[in-house]
């Protein structure tokens, strides 16, 4: 029966390797890379690209609905939601100013103003933009001096690996054992890492977390939270510095007013958000110090 168990967990890994095998249908299409924006009369087709918080499939079932909803109140312009297959990906879509309007994690936040991109919103809800440690419960940590391996989606998830590892640094730990991170290119794959033996610890964080519990109850149970980090300010909505400002300024009243609305607030709910809220680079001064010191302390940035 356990060999059976892992075998089930296998395959659910393999699933979510391949970008996901929900079995209800998507309400559209994933779309991986941009296209050039359409028009029609004075309607501009804007691209809003969102770093991988989810598989894309999964990404377009929570996030589509938002975008529809805005696009019903926005009359020069259409937004189209755009995923990527991984961070590096999406991280190139930034650095060559390809999408109009893109929702990055904090960190990528600060990295795209170098970019030509300016911050004009942002998720509410920093409370929740926090790291989070798992591990099997009743597992033992390795003897000191022995490797301790770790998974995350990405060097440059913020709260999905950054804020995890410097909390690692901050206990100590990474001088106890010989830290190994290992890449493993989603938020739920990092999961299934721990849960299956593959790995110690797994760095993510709430809002992935929270979806595989209700997802997979049986494999989440198996699982504790070992550490949550202090929290941070949550992601970023950021424009292309060559647009209507004008349209930009519509653009986020339309998804502030999302939590305003009722049926908004459903769409809100049903993605995992609490809402937008109106920000400006400021809001990521306190992303900037954490960058400067986790630069102090591993000698780099991802």
């Amino acid at each position: 029966m356990r060999q059976r168990m892992w075998a089930r967990r296998g395959v659910l890994a393999l699933c979510l390797a391949l970008l996901g095998c929900d079995p209800k249908p998507a309400t559209q299409m994933p779309e991986y890379a941009s296209r050039p924006a359409n028009r029609a009369g004075d309607k501009a087709t804007w691209v809003l690209a969102v770093h991988p918080l989810h598989n894309p499939e999964l990404l377009h079932e929570r996030y589509g609905p938002l975008l529809q909803w805005a696009n019903l109140r926005l009359d020069d312009i259409e937004l189209r939601l755009e995923a990527s297959i991984d961070y590096p990906q999406f991280e190139t879509k930034l650095r060559s100013r390809i999408p109009e309007l893109a929702l990055p994690n904090p960190y990528q936040v600060v990295q795209a103003q170098q970019w030509g991109y300016h911050v004009v919103a942002k998720v509410a809800g920093d409370d929740d933009f926090r790291g989070l440690i798992l591990r099997r419960r009743g597992a033992a940590m390795p003897a000191p001096g022995e490797p301790l391996r770790v998974s995350c989606p990405a060097l440059t998830a913020l709260a999905g690996c950054m804020m995890p590892r410097w909390q690692l640094h901050q206990e100590g730990l990474d001088r106890t054992y010989r830290v190994k991170i290992e890449v493993v290119g989603s938020q739920e794959s990092s999961i299934l890492n721990v849960a299956q033996g593959l790995v110690d610890l797994a760095f993510t964080w709430p809002p992935p977390w929270r979806l595989f519990q209700q997802r997979e109850p049986a494999i989440a149970a198996e699982l504790e939270v070992y550490r949550s980090t202090e929290p941070l300010v949550n992601n970023g909505l950021v424009a292309r510095d060559d647009l209507d400002p004008r349209r930009v300024v519509r653009v986020v009243q339309a998804l502030v007013e999302l939590a305003r609305d009722p049926q908004g607030q459903r769409l809100l709910q049903a993605a995992g958000l609490q809402g937008f809220e109106p920000a400006d680079e400021r809001a990521y001064e306190p992303v900037r110090r954490f960058m400067h010191a986790y630069q102090q302390a591993f000698g780099a940035l991802p």
